[in-house]
């Protein structure tokens, strides 16, 4: 198969959140409408999209029959069925790409029972506007070519990354599962500064700026989190007092216990 996305049939299955946000950012930027077809276990919410997208809406055993490139967006719950439907239509060389969280290239490739190439990716949410990472695995019949799809596809939704699956899972602890905790962590700092007497408005400013801010500097000063953490501190100050309370509470543990439990449930997800 060769790697590009250039007028192949590029087949969704599931529209959720994720599905539609990778469908939207490849219409902008590399897929036309006629080259997409989507289904959905609800289908509300497939008609809603077709209509919306302009895209076709078929069964999963239209998407097998018609697509070059299928791209598995259902919950883990689900990947078993749908490959059940799938296999018995699936085109020979289709490239199957799953975004079900935990649930292993060996798991799709045993229950599609043919040698579909198959590459399994996790994505994270920010890539709704074009800002998410994607770190992408291959099957044992995936190839360079088929790495390059998967690539044009998800780099049309922020960075990727290629490394082995046995890592996946703790990816999807870190950047998978990551937005929610920066997400707590503003919802926080918002409250606290409500507590200290901020109008909700001003500290939920404050706290997104602050944290935009931050990160943009990490990203393109060159240094690393501890450096700009010491550079900011200054002893005995203000900031030293908050991370002392951090140090006391075991902050960089607590941060540590939730990825593994993240990484955990991704493995009983298999």
């Amino acid at each position: 198969m060769s790697g590009t996305l250039k007028s192949k049939c590029i087949g969704f299955v599931g529209v959720g959140v994720m599905g539609q946000a990778i469908i939207k950012s490849l219409l902008a930027k590399s897929a036309t409408a006629d080259q997409i077809c989507i289904t959905d276990k609800v289908l509300e919410k497939a008609e809603e999209v077709s209509s919306n997208l302009k895209v076709s809406l078929k069964s999963i055993s239209e998407i097998g029959q018609k697509c070059e490139v299928i791209l598995l967006a259902v919950k883990p719950q689900d990947l078993a069925k749908v490959l059940s439907e799938l296999k018995t239509n699936i085109k020979a060389d289709c490239l199957v790409i799953s975004i079900a969280a935990g649930k292993t290239i060996k798991f799709i490739e045993e229950n599609l029972g043919s040698k579909n190439p198959v590459i399994r990716v996790m994505p994270n949410t920010p890539a709704l506007i074009g800002k998410g990472v994607s770190a992408i695995a291959a099957g044992t019949y995936a190839n360079a070519g088929h790495l390059e799809i998967a690539n044009e596809i998800f780099a049309s939704t922020g960075l990727v990354i290629q490394i082995p699956e046995d890592k996946l899972n703790a990816v999807t602890a870190l950047s998978g599962s990551g937005p929610a905790y920066f997400f707590n962590f503003i919802e926080a700092m918002v409250n606290a500064g409500v507590e200290l007497g901020l109008t909700r408005e001003i500290a939920t400013t404050l706290a997104i700026e602050t944290i935009s801010g931050s990160a943009a500097m990490l990203k393109e000063s060159g240094l690393d989190a501890a450096t700009l953490r010491t550079n900011v501190t200054s002893p005995n100050g203000t900031t030293a007092a908050a991370l002392q309370v951090f140090s006391e509470n075991s902050f960089e543990n607590i941060i540590l216990q939730a990825m593994s439990a993240a990484e955990k449930r991704a493995q009983e997800l298999a």
